[in-house]
């Protein structure tokens, strides 16, 4: 599975891409927003720090507007993935991007019809919210297996992007359900290197290591 960072922030990016675990970057509006500079330079910007796929979301809400907008940020880099909502102007829209050769990612999708649609309208990515689902009691993850049934039913080429991950609970059973990607926030991704036994047993192989007195170099 791939992995993506929700994230605007130019700084912390850099930081986890030098991991060479990053796949992608998805930013929205109020990502943009945080960061406090023109939406274009840090696009921009973000394309130069990670080879794979930067998601740019569109502000229109009517098709030609978005389709007019989405154009202008394909046109920053090559590895830039247009982010239209999942309504019917953005399906619309998406037809339009597929057919020009202009990825796209179709966000804040809740339903397995929605899925369905975004794949028909050519969407190169769906993101369902999981997150989101859960707090309103609904099972984020049970919409992330009904998808990937539809799509693995009828051989379509869009990939699954599992958003709104909370926590890295989300993110082993975002794979485990068979999604393609998933996005997740710094301090998540951070968070999945870590475990209290892998740190406990690393001082124990140190604490003894230096009982030896060697030196492998």
């Amino acid at each position: 599975m791939q992995l993506f960072l929700d994230s605007a922030d130019v700084t912390v990016l850099k930081d986890l891409a030098a991991t060479g675990l990053v796949d992608g970057v998805t930013t929205n509006p109020t990502l943009i927003a945080k960061a406090g500079r023109p939406m274009l330079e840090v696009i921009a910007e973000i394309c130069g720090i990670v080879e794979g796929p930067v998601s740019a979301e569109v502000a229109a809400t009517e098709s030609q507007a978005m389709l007019a907008e989405g154009r202008k940020l394909a046109a920053v880099a090559t590895n830039v993935v247009v982010k239209v909502p999942l309504t019917r102007e953005g399906l619309i829209a998406t037809h339009a991007f597929a057919r020009e050769g202009i990825q796209t990612n179709v966000t804040l999708c809740f339903s397995a019809p929605q899925a369905l649609l975004a794949a028909k309208a050519g969407a190169s990515y769906i993101s369902p919210f999981v997150g989101r689902l859960d707090d309103h009691g609904a099972d984020g993850m049970e919409l992330i297996r009904e998808i990937r049934a539809i799509y693995d039913n009828y051989d379509f080429d869009t990939e699954i992007l599992a958003a709104s991950i909370r926590n890295g609970v989300h993110v082993t059973q975002a794979a485990i359900a068979g999604a393609d990607c998933a996005t997740i926030p710094p301090d998540v991704f951070a968070a999945l290197f870590k475990h209290p036994l892998t740190e406990k047993g690393l001082d124990q192989f140190l604490s003894d290591w230096a009982k030896t007195g060697q030196s492998i170099l």
